[in-house]
């Protein structure tokens, strides 16, 4: 399977296409240092100035986080569940890091596939 991420598109694609990108790329939201064993926030949002639909053949039916190799947490969803109408689908996770963290998101498009977010250092302190 084809995984799509913001920077393999060439700056010519970005700006041609920079809508349809927009709303299918993940973009982690994240403080740069957590303290260790505490429960922290993770907010992924997909899309960062536009919307993606919600129809029944055509929606973010999945966004998973990863630390590296190891998946930490995902959330799913159907169609509808955004209330039938375009949306930002937006995700918070709260996570107990142990160690310092490259965190990556992925959001599954039922029409196109797969898009893995940008990488994430978190580092772990205390």
């Amino acid at each position: 399977m084809k995984i799509n991420r913001y920077e393999d598109i060439s700056q010519i694609d970005r700006e041609a296409k920079r809508d349809f990108i927009d709303r299918h790329s993940a973009f982690i939201h994240a403080d740069d240092q957590a303290p260790k064993g505490e429960k922290f926030k993770v907010n992924i949002k997909i899309g960062d100035e536009y919307k993606h639909p919600d129809d029944f053949d055509h929606y973010i039916s999945s966004v998973k986080l990863w630390d590296s190799e190891r998946m930490l947490a995902e959330a799913t969803f159907i169609a509808g569940a955004q209330g039938g109408t375009p949306s930002q689908v937006e995700v918070d996770f709260y996570i107990v890091p142990t160690k310092t963290m490259k965190l990556t998101a992925l959001a599954y498009c039922t029409k196109h596939g797969l898009w893995q977010s940008d990488e994430k250092i978190v580092e772990v302190i205390g």
